[in-house]
């Protein structure tokens, strides 16, 4: 009887075993989903790899934004003859400025439209063309699809791509974000090194409970930027220049650079102004972007004529004295870049690196808080943003963690060691 009792005990060990071995794994996270409550939006960035070689105008096509913000959102220089009309060459990583909306109480970029080929299925779309930054049940839940295998030629589809806010800063400083499809070479460290942040500030900003990544998955990649302090009655209230980047503002008329010293925005005339409202300062002969220094005992005497926004086409300036113990030297500018017409074969499928800060003015966000890992499923690690959710691409992701493996060995070894108590 005792060794019946034994043998029961031991099959119903391995019927546990197997089930938990055969049991499917909690599925992993593809993109963090930021809840919203409001109809207000945001600048934010999609990390895009080319599938194959476009225009420039092409490129902007396919995300339906303007072409000079895409150039000016990579430092790309737009005073090159007919630049719009350059090719950029396939494999190449650049970075998409995106409008980022609440729509049905999450953020995401509701304002591409895609036009179907004959060639085209949902899976090529969301995999090639638009390069994993949305799956194909996306696709075919945002376009109300019940055959994803009977598509129109000429059909447009509304491309849902993810993008996240967190009201515009990172642990207190202002930032843009940029939602990033993990490659196969990467590992979460390196993606943190390139965009000078830390490995904390990525797991919390994603609600990550460890450091694990696997190639589709979506990140929410932080990156320092300089903010404007417009008025609320401006168009461009509340504008948020990318560190080492530019932006046109003011109807092409105004120029914004950020970096790569300080975090400071400056605007100018842009070279693009045509037919545009004064820029000068009152009471002055300053322009938007001129400074006057004037050494004196007592310290340097700075007066600047800045751009405060553009209200109803007028464009706004202040015009801003003050006194300071050194005298400021040249601005600092962005390097301009010449319109890239290879990928070097190392930069290949990862990303582009974020300026050089010279050592100078780009500070790394601060976080020594290690976040929880043992968190509830559905709820953000702790220190993260509060907003922070992780779900699937088309599905939502569990944050508990997954028991260990069990390897072949270790099964095989349990075994043995049951066969005495069988015999």
């Amino acid at each position: 009887m005792e060794k019946q009792d034994t043998i029961l005990h031991c099959t119903v060990f391995l019927l546990l075993l197997f089930q938990i071995l055969s049991s499917p794994k909690p599925a992993a996270c593809k993109s963090t989903i930021e809840p919203c409550t409001n109809n207000d939006s945001c600048n934010a960035l999609l990390g895009y790899t080319l599938y194959t070689d476009l225009k420039v105008s092409e490129v902007a096509s396919l995300f339906q934004i303007d072409p000079i913000s895409l150039l000016t959102a990579n430092a790309i220089d737009i005073s090159y003859p007919d630049v719009e009309h350059h090719i950029l060459p396939s494999k190449l990583f650049i970075k998409v400025p995106i409008s980022c909306s609440c729509v049905d109480g999450i953020r995401k970029s509701v304002s591409t439209h895609y036009r179907t080929r004959p060639s085209d299925t949902l899976s090529s779309i969301a995999d090639s063309v638009y390069g994993g930054l949305v799956s194909a049940d996306q696709l075919s839940e945002a376009n109300s699809i019940s055959d994803p295998s009977v598509l129109d030629v000429g059909q447009s589809l509304v491309v849902p791509l993810p993008c996240t806010c967190f009201n515009g800063t990172d642990n207190s400083l202002p930032a843009i974000y940029m939602s990033y499809v993990v490659q196969p070479v990467d590992s979460l460290a390196a993606i943190a090194a390139r965009y000078f942040t830390t490995l904390t500030d990525l797991m919390d900003v994603n609600a990550m409970g460890s450091t694990a990544i696997t190639d589709g998955d979506i990140l929410a990649i932080p990156i320092p930027a300089c903010a404007s302090n417009f008025p609320k009655s401006s168009a461009d209230f509340g504008l948020l220049v990318p560190n080492g980047s530019y932006a046109i503002t003011a109807g092409h008329c105004v120029q914004c650079s950020c970096g790569p010293r300080d975090l400071n925005l400056y605007c100018m005339p842009a070279s693009l102004a045509v037919s545009c409202s004064s820029m000068q300062c009152k009471n002055s002969n300053l322009m938007v972007g001129n400074v006057t220094v004037q050494q004196g005992s007592g310290g340097c005497n700075v007066t600047s004529c800045s751009y405060d926004g553009i209200v109803n086409g007028t464009i706004m300036t202040t015009l801003t004295p003050s006194l300071q113990p050194r005298c400021p030297g040249p601005q600092q500018f962005p390097p301009l870049v010449a319109p890239p017409t290879s990928v070097r074969r190392d930069s290949e499928l990862a990303p582009a690196p974020s300026p050089q800060s010279d050592g100078i003015g780009l500070g790394t966000p601060k976080s020594s808080v290690v976040p929880s890992t043992t968190g509830l499923p559905g709820f953000p690690p702790a220190n993260g943003p509060i907003s922070a959710l992780s779900s699937g691409a088309s599905a939502a992701c569990s944050l508990v963690i997954p028991l260990p493996t069990l390897t072949s060995s270790l099964v095989l070894l349990l075994v043995k060691l049951m066969i005495p108590a069988l015999l």
